[in-house]
């Protein structure tokens, strides 16, 4: 475990100020954690693992051990110094209740106990005990075992030895108090995601996180698992982990790492064949996904040093131009980890760094490490401004052919694309664009819409993959222009949020495996060139049904096999409490058997069970105008995907997976989710 020389840093009851008290967390837990939802749950680990964290960037702690216990408790263990127990000057309690019961109580304040870290409020810990039913708190220290209880952020009892100890560290238990969080479900594969960044940005640190949830239950233990980081290489490693099904082109990551006027500067860079950016910017371990004054630092050198490396070895032609800031985003992988004392960020969620200091800071250590790499690996170099070069000639056609797009919709005296029925409202909030597969299912969709808010465009031809093209022969595509066109948006450097048309734009294709390859190209599309979108929630997938299901003039619709089967199971018993009602037992015996024998013969592409006629669709051509509407358009009746990014960084895996050139991890994706498809046409 490393230590420091105790006199250099006198961490006790004098290095803990005090702001002010505790008392409004209960009452506004949103103003502490962002919200009550599952998101703010999730930051009652971040809290406490920050200031183990802390520890560990103090050069104090080498090992976080996160368990996720049965009945919602969570315990979070390190080996850090231990919060200190004496009696705090200031409050007259121990120094241990203080920091567990008042606001901005802690050594991030100017005193000696941290010269960086993340828990710049001071909060954390304080809010997490306000926020749970109850906490235990055990501190190894001065070769004792010390604890203190609290319910609802209140001591029960005052601090306490209760053993002895031959190490230090800190112990918190707590389980999220029901009061506050209408659900509590802590979600493994998110707090893998969150640890791994942390991890990754504090190297030699270890972190292990076991999940005991079900390891009480009788014959279950088998299902506790574990997992844990380490990494070495910190940052390095990151960038190779982003980086890891797609084609680099400089094997060897840049590496940066410096520190200037006190401000701690970790930068790594690699290039891929992807056309898309993955920047990741912290401060303090702290996740800024606004970006801040270290990435404005950050672009400003690497557009300036590139220029000048590419125009000094003759890289660049003169009808190039010189390459802009969003030229070098395309397939940049880079992690950007900035260390300060005194960080300034916008809100409790720090989704954005502000101090400007900063700005000039990174941009030096970037400068001076960015040309000193490329004079040193030319081949790495090259390969880099070769990317960089591909995406501004790229940028140079694409916009000849939008300027193209858009001379030609004025010559043809039109601005949208002929198919595209549209809607007669201007309110976008209300107004929904259907993009529909087929001819013959735009021709049922036009007819059976409300022609008030919704626009048909159907699609005809086939559609281009965009992970494996570039942006000016998407805007040349003779499928996907027409949505470009219709959109009004934009797309590229012109996409502007305020001139959508639509507020809702609707995939609506096939319930069988070609609609379901529809849905993943245009969903592509709108991922690699409208992610804002996404993110704003404007796409949605519409849900048509697979079965029809009719029996006298009753008519429902299936979604699956088993909502096909749980339906004939009621209509069947409805059947029967009718026929029992009415006393028709022989009736009800005939209509039993009528599951052997079909009466009449059913019409093509139905059969009967029990007296029920079941059509089964095999494409949205296949239902007339009004079923479209009763089961799909209606916003009254139907069931509708809204799409969302749960975790870009899985979700831009998983397009690369099934849209990429790499084939190998698509046959592994299909080989292990085919037990899973449902609904297969042969």
């Amino acid at each position: 475990m490393a230590k420091k020389d105790a006199e250099k840093s006198q961490y006790g009851a004098k290095s803990i100020q005090v702001l002010e008290g505790l008392d409004p967390v209960r009452k506004r837990p949103g103003m502490y954690i962002g919200s009550t939802s599952i998101e703010g749950l999730h930051h009652l680990i971040w809290e406490i693992v920050n200031n183990s964290i802390d520890e560990a960037m103090a050069g104090y702690c080498t090992e976080v051990l996160i368990r996720l216990l049965p009945d919602n408790v969570v315990e979070v263990e390190d080996n850090g110094r231990g919060i200190p127990v004496e009696m705090h000057p200031q409050t007259k309690k121990s120094t241990l209740e203080t920091v567990l019961t008042v606001l901005h109580a802690g050594g991030k304040f100017g005193g000696d106990g941290y010269k960086i870290s993340g828990g710049l409020h001071g909060v954390g810990v304080s809010v997490v005990n306000a926020l749970s039913e109850w906490t235990r708190v055990t501190v190894r220290r001065e070769g004792k075992l010390w604890m203190q209880e609290f319910k609802r952020g209140i001591p029960v009892g005052s601090v306490k030895p209760i053993g002895k100890a031959s190490d230090t560290g800190t112990t918190i238990t707590f389980k999220a108090d029901s009061e506050i969080f209408p659900e509590i479900e802590y979600g493994w594969e998110k707090i893998l995601e969150y640890l791994r960044y942390q991890a990754y940005l504090t190297k030699g640190v270890r972190i292990q996180i076991e999940d005991l949830r079900e390891a009480d239950a009788p014959g279950s233990a088998h299902l506790a698992r574990q997992y844990g980081f380490f990494f070495d290489s910190g940052i390095i490693s990151f960038v190779r982990f982003l980086n890891r099904r797609k084609v680099v082109r400089n094997e060897t990551p840049v590496y940066i790492e410096k520190t200037v006027d006190g401000v701690y500067v970790e930068i790594s860079i690699q290039y891929t064949d992807s056309f898309k950016e993955h920047l990741f910017a912290f401060a303090n371990n702290i996740y800024n996904p606004e970006g801040g004054m270290h990435v404005t630092g950050f672009k400003m050198a690497l557009t300036r040093v590139l220029n000048d490396y590419a125009k000094k070895n003759g890289l660049m032609k003169e009808k190039d131009g010189a390459m802009t800031s969003d030229d070098l985003r395309e397939g940049l992988t880079a992690v950007i980890s900035v260390k300060l004392a005194n960080p300034q960020f916008e809100g409790q969620t720090k989704a954005k760094l502000g101090n400007n200091e900063v700005r000039g800071i990174v941009s030096q250590v970037l400068s001076e490490g960015l040309a000193e790499y490329l004079e040193t690996r030319p081949a790495d170099a090259k390969a880099i401004l070769e990317k960089c070069l591909l995406t501004v000639r790229a940028r140079i056609a694409a916009r000849a052919a939008k300027d193209a797009v858009i001379r030609k919709g004025a010559l043809e005296g039109m601005t949208l694309p002929g198919k595209l029925a549209d809607c007669s409202t201007k309110d976008t909030l209300r107004s929904e664009l259907y993009i529909v597969e087929g001819d013959s299912a735009g021709g049922s969709a036009k007819q059976g819409r409300n022609r008030e808010f919704q626009a048909i465009l159907p699609l005809r031809g086939k559609l281009v993959n965009v992970e494996k093209t570039t942006l000016d022969k998407v805007v040349k595509s003779d499928t996907l222009k027409p949505i470009i066109i219709a959109l009004g948006a934009g797309i590229g450097e012109t996409f502007d949020i305020t001139r959508l048309r639509y507020g809702k734009l609707i995939i609506m294709a096939d319930a069988d495996v070609d609609g379901s390859h529809i849905r993943v190209l245009l969903l592509t599309f709108f991922y690699r060139y409208y992610e804002d979108l996404v993110r704003n929630g404007n796409i949605y997938i519409a849900q048509p049904p697979l079965y029809r299901l009719q029996k006298g003039k009753s008519v429902r619709y299936a979604y699956n096999d088993e909502e096909k089967m749980r339906i004939l199971e009621e209509i069947k018993k409805e059947t029967d409490a009718r026929a029992e009602k009415k006393g028709k037992v022989a009736a009800a015996k005939k209509l039993e058997a009528g599951e052997e024998e079909v009466d009449e013969a059913p019409s093509e592409g139905e059969e009967k069970v029990g007296g029920v006629s079941i059509q089964r669709y095999k494409g949205l051509g296949e239902m007339n105008p009004d079923q479209l509407w009763d089961t799909t358009m209606n916003p009254a009746t139907r069931l509708m995907l809204q799409v969302k990014i749960a975790d870009a960084e899985a979700a831009d895996e998983m397009f690369d997976v099934l849209m990429g050139s790499d084939v190998e991890p698509r046959r592994k994706f299909i080989q292990t989710s085919a037990k899973m498809v449902r609904n297969l046409d042969v």
